[in-house]
């Protein structure tokens, strides 16, 4: 798989699947990698279309250009693999950070953008989920070890159900702490801090595109009132509640969600 010069750094990026729709770009979220999105979504919603992944900057292989960045550098990165492959239009998804990058670049490219599908994501941050995202940014900085950090972040993503899986429970902690480790301790702490910087709330009402905003019903770290608040603001968007679902959707409830996502994107090809 390729990378190519993005703004000045070296950006990675994968293209799997095909078809006749219309090509799906991938924002990965807070963490992680592409990787995440090719086990479980790649091979059924790649059957329509072409999937386009890619890791966000100084995330799984691409380059770290340093310095502070926003979502909007984000969705920046993105116009640049978008010209570089040359597709003039896309559907859009992303999770948690991935929906933040996602939202600023449908604000910015409404021309390249015939859908957008946001999950676990939100406009704008409550007192609570700043406070919790203080927390890790602040954990950061100090000698916690990383089993700790992603059993913390763990807790606040996945269902009760979910965590009862001890199998499950102890291969994502692998995934995170041994094998992969997508993002270093100082490149996690500048992606909270997009995070915290991230408001789109004022914003959203000008964005003229068809938008499934996705949330699990028992998701506390994105909670379906600010999916809710995300939907309103966005003219026309449509929101699905998942039962019995936390953050992590697209790995707790894999075939419904690309059910709902297959059946949306079709809807708008």
């Amino acid at each position: 798989m390729p990378s190519f010069e993005a703004r000045g750094f070296d950006l990675w990026y994968e293209e799997h699947g095909g078809g006749s729709g219309l090509p799906l770009l991938f924002f990965s979220g807070l963490g992680g990698s592409c990787q995440g999105w090719t086990v479980l979504q790649v091979p059924e919603l790649g059957t329509a279309r072409r999937c386009v992944l890619f890791d966000l900057r100084g995330a799984g292989r691409s380059k770290d250009p340093g310095g502070p960045f926003a979502t909007r550098d984000l969705a920046a990165d993105a116009r640049a693999l978008c010209d570089h492959l040359r597709l003039a239009r896309v559907h859009v998804i992303g999770g948690f950070l991935g929906a933040l990058a996602a939202q600023e670049f449908a604000l910015a490219n409404p021309e390249r953008v015939r859908s957008l599908v946001l999950v676990g994501g939100y406009a704008r941050l409550d007192a609570k989920r700043r406070m919790l995202l203080e927390l890790w940014r602040e954990l950061c900085d100090c000698d916690v070890p990383p089993l700790l950090r992603v059993r913390g972040r763990l807790l606040w993503s996945l269902h009760d159900d979910t965590l009862e899986q001890s199998d499950l429970i102890d291969a994502m902690t692998r995934f995170f702490v041994r094998d992969a480790q997508p993002v270093t301790e100082e490149l996690l702490a500048r992606q909270l801090d997009a995070c915290l910087g991230h408001d789109a709330l004022d914003r959203l009402g000008a964005l003229d595109v068809p938008t499934l905003v996705l949330a699990g019903e028992e998701d506390q770290l994105t909670p379906p009132r600010m999916a809710r608040q995300l939907a309103n603001a966005i003219p026309g968007a449509r929101l699905v509640l998942m039962p019995g679902v936390g953050h992590l959707a697209p790995a707790e409830a894999a075939p419904r969600f690309n059910r709902i996502v297959g059946r949306f994107l079709a809807e708008h090809d």
